[in-house]
């Protein structure tokens, strides 16, 4: 075959790897942007600092007072029962305005409902499709890599993130590093790091198509065999792929940054025997993601970087980018800062 022949093919078969659904999706409308507005917040009033959190969170966004739904469960425990969610989460829907399509949860734990995460058990109501005891698929988020808005309208779901953290501190730090990302198209790097964990490095994939759509718009870079990052100061994207992430405090993370690490338990916000999702916004990150029970390594259950980044850079809420990234969510919880948005190109 001639290299006439090979080059245009060889472009046509990253374009087809690179974006496999919508992904070439255009810049947000500022008709149609998610804000404040939309965002409801659930608050543990059994739980001093989610009270505070909750508080703090609402002020410092403008959230509207009615946007506030309260809650009673004991706080500090890992796993909720689903019996006790499922009441809790019937009466969340009760009190919900019907403006509202997506919610921050204003505390740590728990971050599991029975075998799912409660961020899509807040989302889509507690369902054993979302869960696997063995290694096989699970129940696909409509809302994967949509052009919606508004989730709740469209689909009936509110995707759900939390306001996560070790103490009021480090949230609070947290959300202020969301309001400081805001609109400021940063001009940083997004690091993509292949390793030799072949089981995590699957996502890996999508790499080359990642360059290929994407480096006219914002510097990415393929890291290959180290397996971490070190010294870098200007990270805004970091996706891997290990049970454990070293050298994480010798990097500066951007604000709005988003990172992850695909392995089994990075979910298990507390307590996790491989490394906590939690160390990546200790770090800096403003957004992150981690199983929260064993999902083996299928690219569906992790966060598409190529989705990720597509969506954050067309100036889509942190939230909205990182939840369209994910098809079958049902064993992942999300954290971080749900309004940042970087790369909006004016407030709402």
């Amino acid at each position: 075959m001639s290299r006439n022949i090979l080059v245009p093919l060889l472009v046509l078969l990253l374009q087809l790897f690179a974006c496999d659904s919508n992904t070439a999706a255009g810049p947000v409308n500022s008709d149609t942007r998610f804000g404040p507005a939309q965002l409801g917040v659930i608050v543990n009033d059994d739980d001093p600092e989610s009270r505070k959190i909750a508080d703090y969170y609402m002020e410092q966004r403008g959230i509207p007072a009615k946007n506030l739904v309260h809650v009673r469960f004991k706080p500090g425990e890992r796993t909720m029962r689903p019996e006790d969610f499922r009441k809790l989460k019937a009466d969340v829907d009760a009190a919900a305005p019907e403006s509202v399509q997506a919610w921050a949860l204003t505390w740590t734990a728990p971050y599991r409902v029975g075998c799912m995460s409660i961020t899509t058990a807040f989302a889509a109501g507690f369902n054993d499709a979302f869960c696997a005891e063995d290694c096989k698929l699970t129940r696909q988020s409509p809302y994967f890599d949509s052009d919606s808005r508004r989730p709740w309208k469209d689909f009936g779901w509110r995707p759900a993130i939390m306001l996560a953290g070790e103490s009021f501190e480090d949230i609070k730090t947290l959300v202020d590093r969301g309001i400081q990302s805001d609109h400021t198209n940063p001009e940083g790097s997004g690091y993509l790091v292949s390793t030799n964990d072949r089981a995590r490095n699957v996502r890996a994939r999508f790499y080359p198509g990642i360059l290929f759509m994407q480096s006219d718009r914002f510097r990415l870079k393929v890291v290959r065999r180290r397996g971490t990052l070190k010294y870098r100061d200007d990270v805004m994207f970091y996706f891997t792929g290990l049970k454990k992430v070293r050298d994480l405090a010798t990097n500066q993370f951007l604000p709005g940054a988003i990172a992850d690490h695909l392995t089994s338990s990075g979910g298990e916000l507390t307590g996790s025997s491989q490394m906590s999702s939690l160390r990546w916004l200790q770090a800096g990150a403003t957004g992150s993601f981690g199983a929260v029970v064993e999902p083996c390594a299928f690219v569906q259950k992790f966060p598409r970087p190529d989705i990720v980044i597509n969506r954050y850079l067309n100036g889509e809420t942190l939230i909205e980018s990182y939840w369209k990234s994910v098809e079958m969510p049902g064993q992942g919880v999300f954290i971080g800062e749900p309004l940042a948005t970087p790369f909006s190109n004016s407030p709402d």
